[in-house]
């Protein structure tokens, strides 16, 4: 469907008009003035689609967005790479509390940045405890990314090409340039957004003997019918590639990625859990709708209900928001309320993060705009489409996010 289906919102406890009024809301907002080229929705509740609307171009030649438009999905790759990996816990093949060493050994006696940096060796101390899984998972395991500005170990992580879009390196190679920059703080002790679930997937890689991009087809996108989601992006679906942009302060709106000439065309070295994936609206509302179901969808199941919601809670050290614990650009006032837990955010306190919503939605981003949040409680899925980076200085989520709820008339709770 196109648009909105009124008889079906009013059913499901939706005000249609005003549904009818999220998308010319985004486009007032942020399409017209030229911030965003273009914008996709969809809401669903109980698994079905309410609206289902685009409005803007995909690309820079004046191609219109379309229902099965691609998308480059950043960090929304995060979750499935946690639900891989929640799979494999399941089957017994790893724990949570499992030192990472015991598989990526080349991780052992990583230490904690002490001083150094530069042209100056890297001092270390000990960590307290040795990193776990749980650890990469949630965001503890005191590794950075080279844009968190976190002084000499970013400098480092940027100078390897460690967080570069498709970094053309092998996985093995990944991990050892990864275990020649220190740790920021003794994995458990605090948050901080990182490279961890890139390092993820090649914990995936090593314990099942196959590439990460084979797993997901095999074990993930196969089964649940996600025919349009991948690593490198098909020849037969390039006309279906949006481009993509970034904001500079003094120059406004710059391509990044044509479509048409897209680095996703490139075969990759490194298959990236934290950032590499290409997706459509409809495939990551099937993944979405699977995790809503509990860990499963039309018949197929990929975890256990009690699973999902061990995934779904917080596991921040110490039972702290993300403006307590923190040492990142996520610590600002507005996830006050807002935990983390495998693999997503997570919503504690509606009242302290002042959005509408229940406790325990759970959600996440990925640097071009894109965002995704479940409600479980009011069974409630919604999905937000752009490609423009970088997310974090963008409000929208926050307006897709009232202007969603401020549509329901009825709830659950």
């Amino acid at each position: 469907m196109t648009g909105i289906d009124l008889s079906l919102a009013k059913s499901l406890g939706f005000d249609s008009v005003r549904l009818a009024q999220i998308m010319p809301v985004l486009r007032e907002r942020y399409v017209d003035p030229g911030i965003f080229p273009h914008a996709q929705m969809l809401v669903s509740r109980k698994g079905q689609v309410v609206l289902s609307d685009s409005v803007g171009i995909a690309r820079e030649d004046g191609t219109p967005l379309a229902d099965d438009s691609l998308f480059r999905m950043a960090s929304m790759t995060k979750p499935i790479t946690s639900v891989a990996f929640m799979m494999l816990v399941e089957e017994g093949r790893v724990g949570l509390d499992d030192p990472v060493h015991t598989v990526i050994p080349e991780l052992q006696g990583i230490g904690v940045f002490a001083g150094g940096g530069g042209d100056a060796p890297f001092v270390t101390r000990p960590t307290d405890t040795p990193m776990r899984m749980i650890d990469l998972l949630r965001h503890t395991s005191g590794l950075t990314y080279g844009f968190q500005d976190q002084g000499e170990l970013s400098k480092a992580s940027r100078a390897l090409g460690l967080d570069n879009y498709r970094p053309q390196m092998t996985p093995d190679a990944f991990v050892a340039a990864l275990a020649s920059v220190p740790l920021l703080f003794s994995p458990g002790t605090e948050w901080h957004y990182s490279l961890s679930t890139d390092l993820l997937g090649v914990v995936i890689e090593r314990l099942s003997g196959t590439t990460l991009e084979a797993f997901f087809a095999e074990r993930l996108f196969g089964p649940l019918g996600m025919a349009d989601s991948f690593f490198q992006l098909p020849e037969d679906r390039a006309d279906r590639m949006t481009d993509a942009w970034g904001m500079e302060p003094e120059r406004g709106r710059l391509l990044f990625d044509r479509g048409e000439k897209s680095r996703w065309r490139m075969p990759d070295r490194f298959y990236s859990g934290g950032s590499g994936l290409l997706s459509c609206t409809a495939d990551y509302h099937r993944f979405c709708r699977m995790l809503l179901g509990g860990g499963a969808l039309d018949g197929v199941r990929l975890l256990s209900p009690e699973t999902v919601a061990l995934m779904t809670r917080s596991h921040l050290p110490g039972g702290g928001d993300l403006t307590q614990v923190p040492r990142s650009k996520f610590s600002e006032p507005t996830n006050a309320g807002i935990g983390f837990g495998l693999g997503f955010a997570v919503t504690m306190d509606p009242a302290q993060a002042g959005l509408p919503g229940t406790p325990g939605e759970f959600y996440w981003d990925g640097l071009f705009s894109t965002s995704f949040f479940i409600d479980p409680a009011e069974e409630l899925i919604c999905l937000f489409m752009t490609q423009v980076m970088p997310s974090f200085d963008f409000a929208v989520r926050r307006d897709v996010k009232t202007l969603v709820y401020s549509a329901l008339t009825e709830t659950y709770l």
